[in-house]
């Protein structure tokens, strides 16, 4: 993965895992990002929290990984959830591709943990 964007990460006990993505995710980064995502939750997972909040840039790459990593967790029976600051960079590409509908997206990460438990 080109280091544009940096993934930071923390557990929320066994069943939440909490990304943080500081950066730009397109098309030379977001097939290994999706990879790294789909590696970090286990059988006991319940969820998987991406925090947007840091994220600068999200092209079309990047929208799609999110929707492919959405759709492989609901076959596991987890679930992704989205965390997307009001004042973000991304929000308004988020709203375009009707992400924030399909997936759950939160203004805060406490909110986003709230519902992932």
């Amino acid at each position: 993965m080109r280091e544009l964007a940096r993934l930071t990460t923390e557990s929320h006990g066994d069943a939440v895992v909490v990304v943080h993505i500081e950066g730009e995710v397109d098309m030379s980064n977001a097939d290994p990002l999706a990879t790294r995502l789909r590696g970090l939750l286990t059988n006991r997972s319940v969820a998987l929290v991406v925090d947007l909040g840091p994220t600068t840039y999200l092209d079309s790459s990047g929208i799609r990984l999110l929707f492919e990593v959405a759709d492989d967790l609901r076959r596991r029976q987890q679930q992704l959830h989205i965390v997307l600051p009001e004042a973000s960079p991304i929000r308004r590409v988020i709203t375009l591709t009707g992400m924030d509908r399909a997936i759950p997206t939160h203004l805060t990460l406490e909110a986003a943990l709230a519902e992932a438990r």
